[in-house]
Order: structure tokens, then C-alpha cells, then sequence
């Protein structure tokens, strides 16, 4: 019975150390562009830059253009 305590324990922690490792890589690339505030694009370039998050990459959209980029491109700017 002991083997299956140490499995609940481990199943447990999997979800916390994903979203660690997840948000480490995240921080680095806020890091990068100068900010201390994670935004959805720090997530996207997360995932998009590490192999072990590819399962993630059709799920989450690809690093989005600011409002600004896309207002820009309308008005022709």
C-alpha cells in the first residue's frame, strides 16, 4: 500500500511543477522585453520556444500582435 500513497503524492505535485516550469519560462521572456508583468504573448513564446510544451502549441494561439499593430495596419499608418 505504501507504492500507492507515494503515486497520489507524486500525481499531486505533477500539475504544481508544470505550472512552475511554465511560468519560469514565461518570466524569462518578459524579462527579455523588459517588463515585470506576465502577459498572454510571455505564455505563447514560452511554449512556442520549448520542446517539452509542444503538446500545448495547437491549443495555444501563437503570440498575438499588440492593438496597436493591428490598428496601425488598418489605418494604413
Amino acid at each position: 500500500m505504501k507504492a500507492d500513497e507515494d503515486v497520489r503524492m507524486i500525481a499531486a505535485e505533477a500539475p504544481v511543477m508544470f505550472i512552475l516550469e511554465l511560468t519560469h519560462r514565461s518570466w524569462a521572456h518578459a524579462e527579455e522585453n523588459k517588463r515585470r508583468t506576465l502577459q498572454k504573448n510571455d505564455i505563447a513564446a514560452a511554449i512556442t520556444r520549448t520542446d517539452v510544451f509542444d503538446f500545448l502549441v495547437d491549443i495555444v494561439p501563437r503570440e498575438c500582435s499588440t492593438t496597436w499593430d493591428i490598428l496601425k495596419n488598418e489605418d494604413g499608418v
